[in-house]
């Protein structure tokens, strides 16, 4: 064994599943049609990191489109001392090739299906059958960037402004930032009362940090997985009654579709959902929980901060749950928290402004320049702060549009629309206009099969808004383009526009 596989062992990610106490015979990995053991697990990471060969510093890649390969691709890279980098197989071929050749992996794992989206010169490994590989190519010899021994993993932004960027986080980061929440969680507590550890539902792909991180997290606890590859709101339901869950987590797009899927008509004893991707709507936390009896528990992380830095205790959950739904939560300890106006000072409780957060999780040495002042991540949202310390998510910076100098934040206006009982979701945003600057335009999709009337919708917004936060066009839509994890895609619904019969500026 190396050195760097003998610290990784000791010190890194790789300890979250090779040194757990578990029997080898333990379930750990959970499918819809399956299961995997810990000791079965950590034998497929064996051999393939042996396949991997001489990566010791270097990126190693998964095209990833089934979650246990990611899984066993993400531990074996670290088990061999490279740096795991996760790429997304549902991109375009354009979008797969440009992130493989700008990371310069020395292999990229794949399955069949996958192979052939591998750009020639980047070595090759391929998983035919479970636990079977075939190398077309070997791994290259290093002409990129080569890695610390603390380095882990190389994740993207995810893009939804602007090109997507790439973030190094380390082993410490990360495994010091899954103890701070496992820490708050339990109270400070060691051990969770000697109680198993219940398994971890994860709907989101690995091949986002959501999936990769909460996989991490399990292990850590000593909790087995069950991975789905694909959000479906009946194989949901239907999992968290086979495995008699009581908490899991689910990125606000999937508690829509199950708000509105007629198929699911309870979610078993489910008691909580933690949010996860991006920041959830009071008004949809409350639908479901009117709808499933569910309670719903915010929080916030982004990628350069190393994962979640603001959530919610047991505590907290039982004193401020009801009064406060929709918050993401407190500062985890050793993070903090500032609100800033547009000439960085500082504002008063709960008056919005931009969010900045120091994290001892953070990997600065990639973050652009300007977006650190202090130690403080610029994180580009809009929040505030309330006397209690809860942070209210209030929208990103980049959505937020000038009409003529009057700001105007999108979710406050589809806030309102929700509210109509003719739409079921709604968006919000600014489209260019040759007197102001930018205007307010609303995407609307019906709750029913007949569309309201536009000028109804707007005589209810006016109900409620200042009237230049009052869109001057509606538009109707089937849905929204979204990114995998839930994200509207607003730019994507900006170059729709067409621009007419709009209802007055």
């Amino acid at each position: 064994m190396t050195e760097t596989t003998r610290a990784l062992r000791d010190g890194g990610l790789a300890a979250f599943l090779l040194d757990h106490e578990d029997p080898a015979d333990t379930p750990i990995l959970h499918r819809k049609d399956g299961s995997l053991t810990r000791g079965a697990l950590i034998a497929a990471v064996k051999v393939l990191a042996g396949r991997l060969g001489q990566v010791a510093g270097q990126p190693v890649a998964c095209l990833v489109d089934d979650g246990v390969r990611a899984i066993t691709t993400m531990f074996a890279t670290w088990l061999a001392g490279g740096v795991y980098v996760p790429v997304n197989a549902r991109l375009t071929d354009a979008e797969v090739r440009a992130q493989l050749l700008a990371t310069e992996p020395a292999v990229v794992v794949a399955g069949p299906a996958q192979a052939g989206r591998v750009p020639e010169g980047i070595g090759l490994l391929v998983e035919e059958a479970p636990g079977r590989w075939a190398s077309p190519r070997p791994a290259r010899p290093p002409t990129g960037r080569r890695f610390g021994e603390d380095e882990a993993v190389i994740m993207r932004t995810s893009g939804t402004t602007g090109e997507s960027k790439p973030i190094v986080l380390s082993h410490r980061g990360v495994g010091d930032g899954i103890d701070t929440v496992i820490a708050k969680l339990r109270g400070g507590k060691a051990k969770n009362g000697g109680r198993p550890p219940m398994p971890n539902l994860i709907p989101t792909s690995q091949a986002l940090w959501a999936g990769a991180w909460n996989t991490l997290f399990s292990f850590r606890l000593g909790a087995p997985v069950v991975l789905m590859d694909r959000f479906d709101p009946v194989d949901y339901a239907e999992l968290v009654g086979r495995f008699s869950l009581r908490s899991t987590i689910l990125a606000p797009a999937m508690m829509a579709m199950l708000i509105e899927d007629p198929r699911v008509r309870d979610l078993g004893g489910l008691r909580f959902v933690r949010s996860v991707t991006a920041p959830l709507p009071p008004d949809q936390a409350r639908r479901f929980r009117e709808r499933f009896g569910v309670d719903v528990l915010n929080s916030y992380g982004q990628t350069e901060l190393g994962g979640e830095v603001v959530g919610w205790t047991a505590s907290d959950t039982r004193e401020f749950g009801a009064s406060k739904l929709g918050a993401v939560g407190r500062a985890h300890p050793n993070v903090e928290i500032r609100i800033l106006d547009e000439e960085r000072r500082e504002v008063p409780p709960d008056e919005t402004g931009e969010i900045w957060i120091r994290s001892p999780f953070a990997h600065e040495a990639d973050l652009a320049p300007d977006r650190i002042v202090d130690g403080f991540l610029r994180t580009g949202d809009l929040g505030r702060l309330d006397a209690e310390g809860f942070l209210w998510i209030e929208g990103r910076v980049s959505d937020m549009i000038n009409r003529g100098g009057l700001k105007v934040v999108p979710q406050e206006v589809e806030a309102v629309l929700r509210r109509h009982p003719a739409v079921a979701d709604a968006c919000v945003a600014g489209v260019p206009d040759a007197r102001l600057g930018e205007v307010p335009v609303a995407w609307v999709r019906p709750a029913g099969t007949e569309r309201p009337e536009e000028t109804a919708l707007l005589a209810f917004l006016r109900e409620d808004l200042t009237g230049y936060k009052v869109p001057v066009a509606v538009r109707f839509v089937d849905d929204f383009p979204r990114t995998e994890i839930g994200k509207v895609l607003r730019r994507e619904l900006v170059a729709s526009f067409d621009g007419l019969h709009r209802a007055g500026a």
